[in-house]
């Protein structure tokens, strides 16, 4: 059976609009009430500006032939145990049969400041895969294949976003991928090497500009970290375990 991609691409621009539409409604929403945080975090504490690419994840699950599987978004439902710490709180989980089919994370970030964030999310990201795999090794879902395991980013397209980036380093070089290279193309790399080293089944980056509040817009760096790999997996994952039910 042919996987199914759920027109994913019509889905992906309709999530990115909503994505920064929410922000702005946040925005204003905290503005109003003259309460508004500080810089940008008044987009971001409305907690739902990820939700159009979870609702995209949870088409393609339905379309792959798990559609009676068990989709958890909310929160109190989306933990699961750890090896270094007790537990880990995901942004969606699908189990199927008591089997842990799939565990995503969907983050987002937007200027000015690029540079801290970027490197607490990938420490974040690298901390929370190896976690779940020393976990699954150590038999935390009982025994079972490998799940799913995906992490998408969605980056602010802008100037500080794109532009090369100077580090220092004085003891010894940094590896050649990373020189000069924008944040942008810091995510490209750590997405692919997420996905090299197995951390993660597969790791997207996507970049858009706030102007795309009105279409959607979005780009991907490589076809490895694009979206296109990203879903086609998930698909693919996902009707293998259909089969096996």
């Amino acid at each position: 059976m042919a996987i199914d991609l759920a027109d994913y691409e019509r889905k992906a621009r309709e999530a990115v609009q909503a994505f920064w539409g929410n922000r702005e409604k946040a925005r204003q929403k905290q503005i109003e009430a003259g309460k508004a945080d500080q810089g940008e975090r008044a987009g971001v504490t409305g907690g739902k500006n990820m939700d159009g690419f979870i609702a995209l994840v949870i088409d393609i699950v339905r379309a792959n032939g798990l559609d009676h599987a068990d989709i958890h978004q909310m929160r109190r439902v989306l933990t699961l145990p750890g090896y270094f710490r007790p537990t880990k709180l995901w942004d969606l989980l699908v189990i199927n049969e008591g089997r842990l089919i799939a565990a995503l994370e969907f983050k987002s970030q937007v200027g000015p400041s690029f540079g801290n964030n970027f490197n607490n999310r990938s420490e974040e990201a690298i901390g929370t895969a190896h976690d779940l795999w020393t976990a699954y090794r150590e038999g935390a879902f009982g025994e079972q294949s490998r799940p799913f395991v995906g992490w998408l980013m969605l980056l602010e397209d802008a100037p500080a976003s794109r532009s090369p980036v100077r580090d220092s380093s004085p003891h010894f070089p940094v590896f050649k991928e990373f020189q000069g290279a924008s944040y942008a193309e810091r995510y490209s790399v750590l997405c692919r090497k997420l996905v090299h080293e197995q951390l993660y089944t597969t790791a997207a980056i996507l970049t858009s500009p706030r102007s795309a509040s009105a279409d959607g817009a979005y780009a991907e760096l490589s076809d490895l970290t694009g979206l296109r790999t990203f879903i086609t997996e998930l698909a693919g994952h996902v009707a293998a375990e259909a089969a096996r039910s």
